[in-house]
């Protein structure tokens, strides 16, 4: 039966990371939606608004030694549940910044709170596969990606009915807090050690707690998620503004950039895991980053709406299992590897736009695009430098 399988510890370990994940997009996805009221309430100008996207990266770049001691002292449980109910805090606090040096501090600790939730929930994600032998970090990431359209969806419906954001922040914050109950009862009170760590490298000894200088392996995992994600965050940011002002979309066709995009990376994330298990983890990364960048530049190349639109569409399905396969492999190399890199990919998330708009101000929209398709070409050169290993296998009632 249905419900009998809510019993079942991966299923039920699956869910509760899975709201995670939901969170982490959704409250993402809510702040973002009311950056023009946001400009408006604290008379920003551009470049205001830009350097305070800024906060955010900053924040969660700078706290990497920190997440790494939590991640050491709490564990992934304990540091999940206590970054996600601050992220669910961190809403109202900005809606009710006096002024901009506050909602400065506020985003820089927003930037530090979804460092720590990164981290932990990946933790928890890779810890999860490990213990059951089972693929689901890429569905894992898909429910980032609901999350974020889920978060669409309310800041409509908020907006229709009031042009408080204070009133719409604290109902996503009631909402935070829900998915922090529901989270609660099935994440993993200990992590798995990572499959190719010995015993005796696992064990609590205080000299093995004290962080090290990165490996070059965990370096090249940092270049591949920060070209990742900074792909993946510009896509959202700007693919519509590139419809409307460079491809001259009309103003209904225009938000479909986003649409295709996101779309495509949830449907991608859902068949992610089990490409995964039929060819590997390097070489779904490998092909899907290639063809992403292609696919886009040749989208730039060739001009107009209709390639615009297919270029997306290669751009999202193609860097949609880049995240989860770099997570699980860092991962795998301990905490303190999984800490940078996931440090690295929210800075990359956060910062990636912003950068694409420097670049267009200095040129082009067009230019700035084409930066994003040769990052992703940058993950495909540096997944050839990552030690993949193999995945678990998914077995038949994991991919019910």
């Amino acid at each position: 039966m249905r419900v009998s399988r809510l019993n079942e510890p991966f299923l039920r370990g699956q869910l509760a990371i899975a709201a995670l994940f939901l969170s982490l997009g959704f409250q993402y996805a809510t702040w973002a939606a009311r950056i023009p009221a946001l400009k408006s309430d604290l008379d920003l100008s551009a470049g205001e608004v830009g350097v305070l996207l800024m906060a955010a990266g900053v924040g969660s770049a700078v706290t990497f030694p920190a997440v790494a001691y939590l991640m050491r002292r709490l564990g992934s449980r304990r540091l999940a549940l206590l970054s996600q109910l601050g992220l669910a805090l961190a809403l109202p606090a900005l809606a009710a910044a006096p002024n901009y040096p506050v909602a400065l501090v506020v985003m820089c600790a927003d930037g530090v709170l979804v460092g720590g939730l990164n981290v932990a929930m990946n933790a928890q994600g890779a810890a999860l596969e490990t213990r059951h032998e089972r693929n689901t970090m890429a569905r894992l990431h898909a429910t980032f990606s609901a999350g974020s359209l889920l978060a669409a969806l309310v800041a409509s419906g908020m907006t229709a009915a009031t042009d408080s954001v204070l009133a719409h922040f604290g109902v996503a914050a009631v909402l935070l807090a829900a998915l922090n109950l529901t989270s609660r009862t099935g994440l993993l009170e200990q992590d798995t050690p990572a499959e190719d760590t010995p015993a005796e490298a696992a064990a609590p000894e205080p000299a093995r707690r004290r962080w090290t200088l990165p490996s070059r392996l965990t370096l090249w995992m940092c270049c591949a998620m920060v070209f990742g994600t900074v792909a993946e965050g510009a896509m959202n940011d700007w693919s519509a503004l590139y419809l409307k002002d460079v491809a001259e979309a009309s103003a209904e066709l225009a938000p479909l950039g986003i649409a295709v995009v996101s779309g495509m990376m949830v449907v991608a994330r859902v068949f992610a895991d089990g490409w995964r298990a039929r060819w590997g983890d390097g070489r779904v990364v490998l092909v899907g980053s290639t063809a992403a960048g292609a696919g886009l530049a040749a989208a730039l190349v060739s001009g107009g709406v209709a390639p615009a639109l297919a270029g997306f569409a290669c751009m999202g399905l193609g860097i949609a299992a880049v995240t989860p396969c770099v997570y699980a492999a860092a991962a795998r190399q301990g905490s303190d590897a999984l800490t940078l890199v996931a440090a690295m990919g929210t800075t990359g998330l956060l910062a990636g736009p912003p950068l694409i708009g420097f670049i267009a101000s200095a040129s082009s929209l067009a230019w700035g695009m084409g930066a994003v398709a040769a990052s992703a070409v940058a993950v495909a050169l540096c997944g050839t430098r990552i030690r993949w290993t193999a995945t678990p296998v998914v077995r038949e009632e994991a991919a019910a």
